[in-house]
Formats: C-alpha cells, sequence, structure tokens
C-alpha cells in the first residue's frame, strides 16, 4: 500500500440506489440539492496526504480492519475503487483519468450526529481497505473491460460465511464512465462546506494539488444480512470484483468459501477484522 502514501483518497457518496436508506444516512443528506435526484450527493475526503488532521492518517491496508476505540458501529462498504490520474489547468481539475479499478471496503462508522461525512470514514491506520489486485483499464467508457465486472462482498462469521453485499454489475452504479468523471470533475472543483460536504478543491491545493488520486465510486446495496450486521473482532470481510465472461456468482462464493484466491479474472480483498 505504500505506493499510494502520495494519492489523495476521495470518495463519492450515494451513487448506488437506496444504499444511503440501508445505511441509515439519507437523512444526512436532506439539505443537500442536486441537479439530478436520482445521482450521487456528493464527495468526501478519507485521506488527505501531508495533512496534519486526521484525514492525514494514512488509512488504506489489504488484509485487516481495526476497530476504532469505543462502543461504535462499523459496517464494511463494498465498493470499487479507481485509481486515477489527475491533470489541472488554471488552478482546478481539468482531467479525472481512471487507470486501473480494483476491490474496496469503504469502511465506516455508523454514528448520528456526524456533521461531515470524513469523520465517519478515516478512524486510523487499517481503517480503510484496498486490494492489491489492481486491474487495468483499457477505457472508461463503454466497451471497455469494466462492461462484463461484477462485485459482491462476504462476512465470515465464526466458521459461516454469509453474503453481506449484492451481487451486482459495475455497470449498475448511478453514475459510471463519462457521466461520473465529469460529475467528479466538476464536484471536486465547485463543492462547498455544506451540510455534509466538504470544500474539495480547498483540500486538493493544500496537499499541493495530487497528480494521483484513489476514488471510491460509492458503496454497493447490502444484503438483509449485511445491513443488519456490523463488524465484530474475529470476523473476515472478503470483497471480490470478477469478470462476469470468466466466472459466475455461486463458483465465486465456493472459492470464498474454501479461501481460493488465486484465480485470474478476480480483484479480491480479504480483511481480519481486529480490536485496535
Amino acid at each position: 500500500m505504500e505506493q499510494f502514501r502520495e494519492y489523495i483518497g476521495l470518495g463519492v457518496a450515494g451513487n448506488f440506489a437506496l444504499h444511503l436508506e440501508q445505511a441509515g444516512e439519507s437523512e444526512d443528506f436532506k439539505d443537500v440539492v442536486t441537479e439530478d435526484e436520482n445521482g450521487p450527493k456528493g464527495m468526501f475526503p478519507f485521506y488527505l496526504p501531508g495533512s496534519e488532521g486526521q484525514l492525514g492518517v494514512f488509512p488504506l491496508c489489504d488484509n485487516t480492519i481495526v476497530l476504532p476505540a469505543g462502543e461504535v458501529n462499523v459496517q464494511a462498504e463494498p465498493e470499487v475503487a479507481l485509481i486515477c490520474e489527475l491533470e489541472y489547468e488554471e488552478g482546478q481539475v481539468s482531467a479525472v483519468i481512471p487507470t486501473h479499478f480494483a476491490a474496496y471496503n469503504d469502511c465506516s462508522i455508523r454514528k448520528e450526529g456526524a456533521k461531515k461525512i470524513s469523520e465517519k470514514k478515516n478512524w486510523g491506520a487499517s481503517s480503510k481497505g484496498l486490494s492489491k489486485q489492481l486491474i487495468p483499464i483499457d477505457t472508461f467508457a463503454p466497451g471497455g473491460v469494466m462492461d462484463h465486472w461484477r462485485i459482491c462482498s462476504f462476512l465470515r462469521r465464526e466458521g459461516m460465511l454469509m453474503r453481506y453485499g449484492e451481487d451486482v454489475e459495475l455497470t449498475g452504479y448511478s453514475y459510471f464512465y463519462g457521466r461520473l468523471l465529469e460529475w467528479m470533475k466538476t464536484q471536486i472543483n465547485t463543492q462547498q462546506d455544506q451540510g455534509p460536504l466538504e470544500p474539495l478543491l480547498e483540500y486538493v491545493k493544500a496537499c499541493g494539488y495530487p497528480k494521483h488520486a484513489v476514488i471510491s465510486i460509492g458503496a454497493t446495496r447490502y444484503t438483509h444480512y449485511g445491513e443488519s450486521h456490523f463488524l465484530q473482532e474475529g470476523d473476515e470481510v472478503i470483497v471480490a470484483l470478477y469478470d462476469n465472461d470468466i466466472h459466475c456468482k455461486n463458483p465465486i462464493m465456493s472459492d470464498v468459501m474454501n479461501r481460493r484466491y488465486d484465480k485470474t479474472g478476480v480483484s479480491y480483498l480479504v480483511k481480519r477484522v481486529m480490536r485496535g
């Protein structure tokens, strides 16, 4: 994960239908006005390289989740991360260029009364998960490699394996491909300090205009089990992105059950849950 220490970390909120409602967070965005009521609600920072605050703590890890101190509810958030290049013109982001994608866990505290999304996202080292298995993107557009990839996730607890998130196609995101890139560029450049949102361009400037970013593009929907179960010490969380032209849903679950994580055409993120 060391190669990502200089990458700014950003996330997209509300980019998959019904996830915010399942997470109990739709109320946070009641006063946020968007042009498209079915689109994402905003972006948030989860890592600001060089910052002296909590968001300056490097949170990415590929094998463990360290729970925050105290009695708090933490949920895994299975999603896709884009590894991106950032280009600038006249002090603003002019292009967001995805080069790779990977399985990601935007693990989050379910905390009522948090003023900003970022307060739920980075509580320290090993609070975020990114797979080491990065998949190259030929073109982030229809007809490209991501057309036929899917995402699923599981929770292993006391020897039992349960589906945590729904098994869905990546093209099921509300905003994807060119529409998502244009929206993210505009959001970074124009998002203000409003409600749960923060002024991203100010952060980008303070970080010295990073050339790269890890951007999580939104958590998918939970299964009933995932929606109603928070993480505990000893759990194992597995997020899998898989090429549906090569693999099918049930064999992927069988591989996870038997801890076979060596097949091509899959990006696995497998994390053990620990207490700090």
